[in-house]
């Protein structure tokens, strides 16, 4: 089993947590391995998949001994956080904070990626003890905003979740991001002829993207 400090490791260290947020558990499953082949180590399925808790415990059981970090995302409260472990998630996501999400994260050692937008709710989010801010949404501001915010901020440890491409990445990690939430950029490229092959590649090219970003 994947352990709270390796899962963590794994998201800041490949810097891409990998948002598969769509209309069915087939698509979800399929996408999520295609994304796997090409490189990505840390993923959430949204609740909002249908079957999200059998694709999280499918993937948890294929790829968890092979260090990939399998999470739930839109995880709301605490009931709903046990149930996530249980079916085999690593990793909880929120687009808000709930402190009682994040208690019950940490009573069974998962890690915790809670929403936040402006300083205070920021604040309030490393103090209820999120391992990571995912700074939601981040299409509507950009890395200036980070910049801005970790000025009297910079031990906070922020993910941008929204609109985060190949070709803006770089800006994010010199704004001093600890990690991207990508999404429809890997997760939507084979909608155009269902070839699951342009996911592995745009996966690839997210990492390529990220690892050049930090060099």
């Amino acid at each position: 089993m994947v352990t709270k400090f390796n899962a963590l490791d794994t998201i800041t260290r490949t810097g891409a947590l990998l948002i598969v947020r769509l209309d069915s558990a087939e698509e979800a499953l399929a996408v999520s391995e295609a994304a796997i082949e090409g490189g990505i180590r840390a993923l959430e399925i949204t609740l909002s998949v249908p079957g999200a808790l059998g694709v999280i415990s499918t993937l948890a059981e294929r790829y968890g001994d092979d260090g990939v970090v399998v999470g739930a995302g839109t995880v709301l409260d605490g009931p709903t956080a046990r149930t996530c472990v249980s079916a085999g998630a690593r990793l909880l996501v929120s687009p808000n904070l709930n402190p009682a999400m994040i208690e019950t994260a940490n009573r069974y050692q998962a890690v915790t990626v809670s929403g936040a937008f402006t300083p205070s709710e920021i604040v309030d989010t490393m103090q209820a003890g999120a391992d990571i801010v995912k700074l939601f949404p981040a299409e509507f501001v950009g890395p200036d905003y980070v910049r801005t915010v970790r000025a009297p901020l910079p031990q906070a440890p922020l993910m941008p979740t929204g609109g985060v491409t190949p070709d803006n990445v770089k800006e994010w990690f010199d704004a001093g991001v600890v990690a991207v939430g990508a999404g429809s950029f890997v997760t939507k490229a084979a909608r155009v002829d269902g070839d699951h092959g342009r996911v592995t590649e745009a996966a690839a090219d997210m990492l390529r993207a990220i690892e050049g970003a930090r060099a």
